[in-house]
């Protein structure tokens, strides 16, 4: 169990990232319960698909998951500061994310859980067990860099939505290196 644990921690640090970023542009009650759903969901299924995909598929996907995943929130990170220095409508700017947003977001960071659930699988952990795991921590650790993130975002005024597209697009570097 502290395997999975473990697991758990490692594959939901780019959620947490991800959250702080997200939580820079603020965020009330409702849109913490949407990003906290969707992300423990796509966290929980994708281990569950790897299982059911086979060897073969997960191990084909295991060397670009990461760089797939660090690709697409550097694109959303450089979106939100190319919004955020183009000035525009300051509504649309400091909007929170949509839940189509949301819902790319929740899939590009749990991709590489597609590989942790037939790694997973291999070594006999019950991978329902083990999603539910992955999916509490990564739950936890989402509400954790929303409340962050919303802290931070309340010093930073008028340049929040500039530096959480500046923070996303260092966790999608993080990601894609490796580091997360």
């Amino acid at each position: 169990m502290l395997a999975v644990l473990l697991v758990a921690v490692s594959v939901g640090l780019d959620n947490l990232g991800t959250a702080i970023a997200i939580g820079v542009s603020g965020v009330d009650g409702h849109l913490r319960l949407r990003i906290g759903v969707i992300f423990g969901l796509f966290e929980a299924a994708m281990p569950l698909v790897g299982l059911l995909l086979g060897g073969s598929v997960a191990h084909d996907l295991d060397g670009k998951t990461k760089i797939l995943a660090g690709s697409v929130l550097c694109v959303a990170g450089v979106y939100a500061m190319v919004s955020a220095l183009r000035g525009g409508d300051r509504q649309e700017v400091q909007s929170p994310p949509n839940t189509g947003r949301i819902v790319a977001l929740g899939a590009a960071l749990s991709v590489d859980n597609v590989a942790v659930g037939f790694a997973l699988g291999a070594y006999h952990v019950d991978v329902l067990v083990a999603a539910l795991v992955i999916a509490s921590v990564s739950v936890a650790l989402s509400l954790i860099g929303l409340e962050v993130g919303t802290r931070v975002g309340e010093r930073l005024g008028g340049r929040s939505e500039l530096v959480g597209g500046a923070l996303l697009i260092l966790v999608g570097v993080a990601i894609a290196s490796g580091l997360l």
